[in-house]
């Protein structure tokens, strides 16, 4: 009797003793309520997007463009970016009162760097079509356009989209090009190779690399011009309008943008920029 007592005795030690650590172990996975719990996850941190007024405090209007795309953004021989859209911005900024400061990135990533604030205006050649409006607010169209396909002139296999079948185009990473290759590529009907630049595409061209690119038009011209043995195919494959982008609901900053393209086209000023800017890039650095 007296032996088990001892055992019971035991048995009731051990068992609190492991009540007690249990204890202690739900204790530790309470949350203190006074604290609170940060689930943010910083790796996607946006920058506010800013208004006209936060603009005009900061004293700088921020254009995000990919100077690979003459005669629209490239760079000139000082090797800052110039061109058709840093001067339709530099008017922007200067109707605001601000300064310009132009920021040069992948052309796939202006959208998204827009809608999420690192950039007032994505000012690239880009065309307002419905996928990214989606995602970003639009101005008023400025520049109507359309894709076109180089090839080397020694090809006599493609003399219009309908020979696309089956060869390799380039294209540059997330523009129209892609889309509507992308969307060939799926049917079977062609290989696209994307590049992250308009001439790293006609640069592979040249080279007998592919078989053709396809880009937008002025682009397209400018692109054949420097480069000899290439031609323009005259057949458009669209018809596009570029505009430029805005963060969505950015309506203060989107009527100032209107308001000074609108002067442009009726005064013939973006016309003159084209002409000014078509065929510089041939005396400028590369």
């Amino acid at each position: 009797m007296k032996k088990l007592c001892k055992w019971m005795l035991i048995v009731v030690a051990v068992l609190a003793v492991l009540a007690m650590a249990a204890c202690g172990n739900n204790d530790d996975q309470q949350t203190d309520p006074t604290q609170t719990t940060d689930s943010t996850d910083t790796t996607n941190e946006t920058t506010a997007v800013r208004t006209l007024d936060d603009i005009k405090a900061a004293g700088k209007l921020v254009m995000l463009t990919n100077a690979a795309f003459a005669p629209f953004e490239y760079l000139g021989e000082d090797g800052t970016i110039v061109g058709v859209d840093v001067e339709i911005a530099q008017a922007i900024a200067d109707e605001i009162g601000v300064e310009l400061e132009v920021v040069d990135m992948d052309f796939d990533g202006i959208v998204d760097a827009v809608k999420s604030g690192k950039g007032d205006l994505g000012v690239a050649g880009i065309t307002a079509d419905e996928e990214r409006a989606q995602e970003v607010d639009f101005s008023i169209n400025y520049v109507d356009t359309g894709l076109f396909i180089i090839v080397r002139e020694d090809n006599t296999e493609i003399t219009s989209s309908e020979d696309l079948n089956g060869k390799t185009i380039g294209v540059q990473l997330g523009t129209t090009s892609d889309i509507i290759c992308t969307n060939m590529e799926d049917e079977g009907e062609a290989i696209v190779a994307r590049y992250k630049t308009t001439p790293d595409a006609v640069a592979e061209l040249s080279n007998g690399r592919i078989d053709a690119v396809i880009c937008d038009e002025m682009p397209a011209r400018e692109a054949v011009a420097n480069t000899p043995g290439l031609i323009v195919i005259e057949e458009p494959l669209t018809t596009e309008q570029y505009a430029i982008a805005m963060a969505k609901g950015n309506t203060s900053l989107q009527e100032v943008v209107n308001d000074v393209l609108s002067r442009m086209l009726e005064d013939g000023t973006i016309d003159a920029l084209i002409a000014k800017h078509m065929g510089a890039e041939e005396t400028t650095a590369e």
